[in-house]
């Protein structure tokens, strides 16, 4: 991979993400930012840890050396949250009133 470098000066005067059809959020002339990067990298770690623990939060934050509410945090920051498996309820019946 290959990164393009600029002046100095255009540098400190391009924005930091830019939003519209060059990819969104979190990049810059269709390019992910560094930020963005990082964010899914950690992302695909604590997936990767939860995954590996079964779900378990203090087992999954040993594996990362975090403390389990940095964890928490980090879950919260970035959106993860287990889907629960919800059963179906069962049908009402109406016809006894």
């Amino acid at each position: 991979m290959y990164v393009e470098t600029t002046p100095r000066e255009t540098r400190h005067s391009m924005p930091i993400e830019t939003l519209g059809e060059s990819g969104g959020p979190g990049h810059v002339n269709g390019a992910p930012t560094l930020k963005a990067l990082m964010t899914d990298y950690e992302r695909r770690l604590i997936l990767d840890a939860l995954d590996a623990s079964g779900w378990h939060q203090r087992r999954a934050a040993a594996r990362l050396g975090v403390l389990p509410t940095t964890l928490l945090e980090k879950m919260k920051r970035l959106g993860i949250r287990r889907a629960r498996a919800v059963e179906p309820l069962s049908p009402i019946d109406l016809t006894r009133s």
